[in-house]
């Protein structure tokens, strides 16, 4: 049984379908890895026993009478801590929301249930999500699968870890600037960014709504693809034939290419050389201007993150780590003339993008420019924090900038990842051209 907490999730879903795989002995085997787990605490907040439980003997029930709700009914997930799940505390990683507890589930949490996924648990995360560091001394900081000393990425951290480290096949997180796509390359996994506006925010602590999305880190791009169909009651696209094969693949020079680190440069060259050679066509291009929307990121999100948060962040300052509390109080130096201005400029230069890219099938680049950080140095080190923070988040912040739909596959290169953005709405090419992707690459 051991066996199945590294079976992907549409292996578990086909196993159950066939009468191979029971789902509530399933959800125990992973309550008992999770219970049995030395970095249990580390990754989890909190595991819904009895919930897990009760969802996974009606999975088993409707597997019996042919009456399976979806190809992920029965089939365990692991919720990131700031989707509001009834009854059961909903925190964001944060002192502030301490014994905060919902009395409904999130939407996309309640559609998923509805599908029949069983709930295990909530994961821990940056505090607020407001980093993509995965650094937060308050709650918890989870482990890297490749490095105990390194930082998981963040903010969806302990998703990332839930699934790296086996003890939940899928994670869903939340990206504002990539806090799906940074954790899932950082851990060697694969992880979808959504268009702003695809998947319901209703229930869901927000960082700063305007960029906020929600997406699933996973084994494989058929994972993603069928988490995002749970999420949205919605019909996976078909994968099979998918290849890269003739596929023009933009891949964006400038800034995102400066201060690459060694690891990420050798898997990205790699990547790039196995698309190549099956099918690919890769044109590189340069827009300047991504590194003007880049420099305006302060503005954008910090302003809208502490207009949200202001009171709640100033009744209590002290409760924070240092560090986020830093970030959101940049937010009150900028003006709202400013602000109204920077998003002007920013809705001009997504117009710039989308008729710069509009030959090409996709954009691809590093995911991340940087290796995950020393934690202990991080907690040190003021200025190391600052600039490997924002480091971290500079490529993936592009496609919330641009306001895209996203990809980031491993290249086989330990925590370095492929980043293959896509235009707003076209999820399912991007994940049929993700699965060409993570053929060539395997």
């Amino acid at each position: 049984m051991d066996k199945w907490l590294w079976m992907s999730a549409g292996e578990l879903g086909r196993g159950i379908g066939a009468g191979e795989i029971d789902p509530l002995a399933l959800t125990e085997c992973y309550l008992a890895a999770i219970d049995g787990h030395e970095h249990r605490d580390r990754i989890y907040a909190r595991v819904t026993h009895g919930r897990a439980r009760a969802e996974a003997k009606a999975a088993s029930e409707r597997a019996k009478l042919g009456l399976r709700r979806s190809p992920l009914d029965g089939v365990p997930v692991s919720w990131k801590d700031l989707f509001d799940s009834a009854g059961v505390a909903t925190e964001a990683g944060s002192a502030l929301l301490e014994g905060r507890v919902p009395e409904a589930d999130a939407r996309v949490l309640a559609v998923a249930t509805s599908l029949g996924t069983v709930c295990l648990g909530k994961t821990h995360m940056s505090e607020l999500a407001f980093s993509g560091i995965g650094l937060n001394p308050v709650t918890a900081t989870p482990p890297n699968v490749n490095d105990p000393r390194a930082v998981p990425g963040g903010s969806s951290s302990g998703a990332a870890a839930s699934v790296a480290f086996g003890l939940a096949p899928i994670g869903i997180g939340s990206d504002t600037g990539g806090s799906v796509r940074i954790p899932s390359a950082w851990n060697d996994l694969v992880g979808l960014k959504t268009t702003p506006g695809r998947l319901s925010l209703e229930g869901v602590v927000p960082l700063a709504k305007t960029f906020d999305t929600i997406g699933p880190l996973c084994r494989s791009v058929e994972d993603c693809a069928l988490a995002l169909a749970v999420l949205e009651n919605g019909r996976a696209p078909d994968l099979r034939g998918a290849s890269v094969e003739g596929a023009r693949l933009g891949v964006l020079q400038g800034h995102v290419m400066d201060d690459l680190r060694p690891e990420p440069k050798e898997g990205f060259e790699r990547a790039c050389r196995a698309l190549e050679a099956a099918g690919a066509v890769l044109e590189p291009f340069e827009m300047a201007e991504v590194a003007e929307a880049n420099a305006s990121s302060g503005i954008l999100f910090t302003s809208e993150a502490y207009g949200l948060w202001k009171d709640v962040i100033e009744a209590a300052p002290e409760k924070m780590f240092p560090e986020i509390l830093e970030r959101f109080r940049g937010g009150k130096a900028h003006a709202a003339a400013d602000f109204v201005a920077a998003w002007e400029r920013l809705h001009a230069i997504r117009a710039l993008w989308q008729a710069r890219t509009a030959g090409f099938d996709a954009v691809i680049l590093p995911t991340a420019p940087i290796l995950p950080p020393e934690a202990e140095r991080m907690l040190s080190d003021h200025d190391y924090y600052v600039r490997e923070n924002l480091l971290a988040l500079r490529n993936t912040r592009v496609g919330n900038l641009m306001g895209l739909c996203g990809l980031t596959l491993p290249t086989g290169v330990p925590s370095a990842g492929l980043m293959i953005l896509g235009a707003p709405g076209t999820e399912e090419a991007i994940l049929r051209l993700g699965k060409g992707a993570e053929t060539a690459l395997s």
